[in-house]
């Protein structure tokens, strides 16, 4: 039994497509989709409901986090399948998915491949940086970190909900809170397909706010991490200073790397002191 939870906002274009997409290749199963209509302006409501789905209306846009939290929060079923209204995703594979789900695993995600998903030079950079960050904090390779095709349980991620993002970087803290609390997460190669419509993420203000959650839960889960980054990053700088300084016998450069030395033993220490009230809130 599956819940299929589509956020979409001014998707009436591809909806209708999306949920056939979905209703074929779960045909002999027990499921129900469930479209949650974030402020759209146009017919996404009605394109939903035709389409045979049930239709949850935000009255004005909330987000795309907050939309898959209305509509996980509303699945009759445990087994949650999230994807996007958009068309990208290759809703024929659910099975394939699901299949693996049912080995064990507490979520399954779809890791985009292809030149659909790789063709965008402005994406690929900002996609570099976040990928290293997460990678670096939860210790594992990660093929995709923010893909929007997914099965969990309703049960356990609801538990995760005060630290999930309510845009477009829900699927990125998502990633994090499973990893960081130790679930088991695998990754299914699959197709990404060209979108149709326009694309409602803004590169910079979204990438920010990727950037800002991913802190935030590194902060949370492991704090030090973050500060030995930083402590790192500062150490090397002050040390790369310190040679520079050898050639050119600047006095500046001198006390600059001494300053910068200190400073990420300092750093260091607050990841210390970080963690412990860390462990302390844990026990609380």
């Amino acid at each position: 039994m599956i819940s299929v939870v589509i956020p979409a906002k001014d998707e009436e274009n591809a909806l209708g497509d999306t949920i056939n997409q979905i209703q074929q290749a779960l045909d002999g199963w027990v499921y129900e989709i469930i479209v949650v209509d974030d402020g759209s302006q146009d017919a996404t409501a009605d394109r939903g409901k035709n389409a045979g789905s049930r239709v949850i209306s935000h009255p004005h846009n909330l987000g795309y986090g907050a939309s898959l939290k209305t509509g996980i929060r509303a699945a009759s079923y445990d087994t949650i399948v999230i994807t996007d209204a958009d068309g990208t995703y290759p809703n024929n594979q659910i099975p394939m998915l699901l299949a693996e789900y049912e080995k064990g695993f507490d979520m399954v995600v779809g890791a985009r491949g292809g030149r659909n998903y790789h063709e965008s030079p402005l994406k690929s950079p900002m996609r570099l940086i976040l990928k290293f960050l997460v990678e670096y904090t939860t210790g594992r390779k990660i093929p995709d970190v923010n893909s929007g095709l997914r099965v969990f349980s309703k049960g356990k991620v609801q538990k995760y909900f005060q630290h999930l993002c309510n845009t477009f970087s829900f699927t990125t803290s998502l990633t994090l809170a499973y990893m960081m609390d130790g679930l088991f997460v695998t990754y299914v190669p699959i197709p990404y397909h060209k979108r149709v419509g326009k694309t409602k993420v803004h590169l910079l203000r979204d990438s920010l706010r990727t950037l800002q959650y991913i802190v935030e839960a590194i902060t949370y889960y492991n704090p030090l991490k973050l500060f030995l980054l930083i402590s790192f990053m500062l150490l090397s700088g002050s040390f790369a200073i310190l040679g520079l300084n050898f050639f050119l016998k600047f006095t500046i450069l001198y006390y600059i790397s001494i300053g910068g030395i200190l400073m990420s033993i300092q750093v260091f220490c607050l990841g210390l002191i970080a963690l412990l009230l860390k462990q302390i809130m844990v026990k609380e």
